[in-house]
């Protein structure tokens, strides 16, 4: 397993830049195993998208921070796990292992409540829209918005699925999420309709052994990862000529906000999209505070008063 590598250091630079880290820097062995553990997050990210952490571009660096931000990881959390990063950077660019440092115009997340990039109705049916569903992944990508819009999975939530734990009389499927607790979620008719016509094309192909049972594949027949779901979505918003800086987490979001708007109750959307907390899901009433106001404005019984008055 790559993580376990990277626990052991075993790259000729890393092992260098702990030596620098205890000798240089006299930091403690808490401190540096503290930022170990960060760089594991990069690398193991890096490993998944294939790409040399010699080789890393500013491009890859911020497609890092939405994987973070996506994974529920705080701003605070995320400025630390970056400033290990910035700092193993600065050290290959001292030690003329790379010429310039790519982390040196990557800005650190800004530390204040974070309100998430929301899609509109006409937005996800412009990415919806822009999918080929003559090509091979068409229909694939099409069940995966519809399964991401449709019922607010995580990312992580979305590549563990199980074709076995999808009830499609029923109409709902069991989803494991953090700290692998379980819940059951609704599952529109749309997104069944579209997962249905997804699983004809996956019975064409060549499953790897011990893949038989996850839902999405990729095309060689195993589970897609993190990386290649935000690849598809970037694709898609590329395509449909959205500007957002938008993610896989942007449909759970995005899911959220609209049963919002709709009406939902609060603990509802909790429920659904798997909050231990209703703190947590409260973020999403500071979502559309204008749509929150004209609600009370439009509905409250003291403002029809007023509103009376001044016929």
């Amino acid at each position: 397993m790559l993580s376990e590598k990277i626990r052991k250091m075993s790259d000729p630079i890393l092992k260098k830049y702990r030596s620098f880290l205890l000798l240089e820097k006299s930091l403690s062995k808490n401190t540096i195993q503290a930022y170990e553990k960060d760089l594991e997050k990069l690398l193991d990210y890096l490993y998944e998208a294939r790409i040399d952490f010699r080789h890393v571009g500013i491009e890859h660096l911020r497609d890092f921070l939405i994987e973070l931000s996506s994974l529920g990881i705080s701003p605070r959390s995320q400025a630390r796990i970056i400033s290990g990063v910035k700092s193993f950077y600065r050290f290959l660019q001292y030690e003329e292992h790379l010429e310039e440092d790519p982390t040196e115009l990557l800005e650190m997340p800004k530390l204040g409540k974070h309100l998430p990039e929301v899609l509109n109705l006409p937005e996800i049916e412009k990415i919806i829209n822009s999918i080929d569903l003559s090509s091979n992944e068409g229909q694939r990508n099409r069940a995966i918005i519809e399964t991401l819009y449709g019922s607010g999975l995580r990312v992580s939530e979305l590549i563990n699925l199980k074709l076995s734990e999808i009830y499609f009389t029923e109409k709902y499927m069991k989803v494991e999420g953090k700290g692998s607790k379980q819940r059951l979620v609704p599952l529109s008719d749309e997104s069944l309709k579209q997962i249905r016509l997804w699983l004809i094309d996956r019975n064409e192909l060549s499953i790897q052994k011990g893949h038989e049972d996850f839902l999405f594949l990729n095309r060689r027949g195993a589970r897609l990862t993190r990386v290649m779901i935000f690849t598809i979505i970037k694709r898609l918003a590329e395509l449909a000529g959205i500007t957002k800086n938008i993610s896989p987490h942007t449909f759970r979001h995005s899911f959220a906000t609209h049963l919002l708007e709709g009406g939902a109750n609060l603990r509802a959307i909790q429920q659904l999209l798997g909050h231990e907390s209703i703190l947590t899901t409260e973020i999403y009433t500071h979502l559309d505070m204008d749509f929150l106001r004209e609600t009370i404005l439009k509905y409250h019984p003291a403002n029809l008063n007023v509103s009376h008055e001044t016929l």
